[in-house]
Parts: C-alpha cells; sequence; structure tokens
C-alpha cells in the first residue's frame, strides 16, 4: 500500500444542517485547507443542485481536489427495475461536476432484476464516470448475500462495477465487515473509512480511533491504493484544526500499513 494513498472527505461528515447552510463549495475549500486531496458531494445536501455543482466544479478544479458524487437515490426501484431516471440524475449530475466516480446503492434489487443490467450496462458504456455500488444500512442494498448477488448477476452479463466499501455500514445490517472485507475485497476500489460505537438503540459512526470494531483488520483485508475518504462526524471550535488531525491520522495510518507491506514482501 502506498503512503500516498488518496484522502477525501464525504462533505456529510460536517452535519447536515452545518452543511446546508455554508453549502459544500465552503466545505470543500476547508476539506482541501486541511490537506484532503478530495471530496465527496452528496446529492441530499445539495440546495441548488445545478448552481452548486457548478460552484463546487470550480472550486475543485481551482484545487486540483478529487471528486465523488453521491447519489441518494438507488439503482433499481421498489418493484425491482431498473430506475433509469434515478441513474441519469446521478449521471448528469456526476457530469455537472465532473466527478470520475458515481456511488449509488443497489435499491431494491432483486435476483428477478438481473435482465436489467443488460441495460444498466449499456447506459454506463463510454461515459467517463465510473459507477461505484455502496454497501448502505438497509437489509435489501446492505447485507452481503444482497451485494454478493447483485455482483455475480453483473458477471453474468458482462458488467463489473466496483464497490464503495463502506466500513461502518455493516454492523447497522447486522452483518461482519471483516467477512464481507475478505468477500468483495476484488470489487472495491473505495473506501469510507467509519468507526462505529455502540449506544443503548442505535450504532453511531465515530473515527476510527473510538471505534468498537476491528477496523485495522478490515483495512487491511481490501486492496491497496484506493482512495479512502473519512464519513464520521467533524465538528469542533476549530473545525478546520479537528479535520486536518483527522486527513494527518489517516495518512499516517497509510503509511503504517505500507511500512508493513515492505517488511513482509522483503
Amino acid at each position: 500500500m502506498s503512503a500516498n494513498n488518496t484522502i477525501l472527505i464525504s462533505l456529510s461528515s460536517f452535519g447536515a444542517a452545518e452543511v446546508r447552510r455554508h453549502g459544500q463549495r465552503w466545505f470543500a475549500r476547508l476539506a482541501h485547507a486541511a490537506g484532503a486531496d478530495g471530496v465527496e458531494v452528496r446529492g441530499e445536501l445539495l440546495t441548488d443542485p445545478q448552481a452548486e455543482l457548478q460552484a463546487i466544479a470550480e472550486e475543485a478544479r481551482k484545487r486540483s481536489l478529487a471528486l465523488v458524487y453521491s447519489s441518494p437515490e438507488g439503482l433499481f426501484d421498489a418493484a425491482g427495475g431498473l430506475d433509469a431516471a434515478a441513474l441519469d440524475r446521478g449521471l448528469k449530475a456526476a457530469a455537472l461536476l465532473g466527478a470520475a466516480r458515481l456511488k449509488m446503492s443497489i435499491g431494491a434489487y432483486r435476483r428477478a432484476s438481473a435482465p436489467a443490467l443488460d441495460s444498466l450496462n449499456d447506459s454506463l458504456n463510454g461515459l467517463n464516470v465510473a459507477l461505484l455500488i455502496e454497501n448502505d444500512q438497509t437489509a435489501g442494498a446492505g447485507t452481503l448475500a444482497a451485494i454478493n448477488a447483485f455482483f455475480a448477476d453483473a458477471a453474468q452479463h458482462g458488467f463489473a462495477p466496483g464497490m464503495t466499501f463502506d466500513m461502518g455500514n455493516w454492523h447497522w445490517t447486522g452483518e461482519c465487515p471483516l467477512q464481507s472485507a475478505q468477500a468483495l475485497a476484488a470489487r472495491v476500489s473505495y473506501v469510507h473509512c467509519k468507526g462505529v460505537q455502540r449506544q443503548p438503540q442505535r450504532w453511531v459512526a465515530v473515527p476510527l480511533s473510538e471505534s468498537a470494531a476491528p477496523w485495522r483488520a478490515v483495512l487491511r483485508a481490501l486492496p491497496a491504493n484506493v482512495p479512502w475518504a473519512i464519513e464520521y462526524p467533524l465538528a469542533g471550535d476549530d473545525l478546520e484544526a479537528v479535520t486536518r488531525a483527522e486527513v494527518a491520522a489517516l495518512r499516517m495510518l497509510a503509511a503504517s500499513f505500507a511500512d508493513d507491506l515492505s517488511v513482509r514482501e522483503g
């Protein structure tokens, strides 16, 4: 693993209310100032999508930021059909932003949905945007069985999308993140770094250093040299300093993994 892993920040990490108040361009600028290499723009937090996406794109070009567009919509609708309109909205937003990656969940995909994978593949051919499937926090789109079924069917249709591996979301669906990492590693091209803690009625996202999960083993099971994104709460009186510290911590972690790998290979 390179010590120079690309480090992004999912802009939802700054809190929905604050992000809507200041706008995602403002937080993209803060992320850059704090040392991040890029940001994940959240579709659900856009207040004026076209204007804001254009503004973020301008900011990203100025500061050489890597971009991911996160769509809040699933690829397949409640009836199991391909949601072509949702896909089109995601692709247009990613194109307007200039993002290299579009992140979506599989939605209500089921085995009977498989014939629509040909149409999905056709819709992506020739585009400069890579579709990445994320494990979300739902039983239908966030379990190993559901994700594995989708990728297996996609392979049967000559389609091999990548995956956004959210380390924390597996806990919301009662899954083992390490088992999932070992099973899905070949598909993973982007990682949401998210620690978790259990509160009486729910799981909550926390920095990796505060996590109750075996996050080091999970990261070691995933591919080297893929982008990592912070996706846990970032807050404090000096928000830039807090963010800088978390970005630096991830870089140090990547460097330590690289050193360990060099020793093993040596």
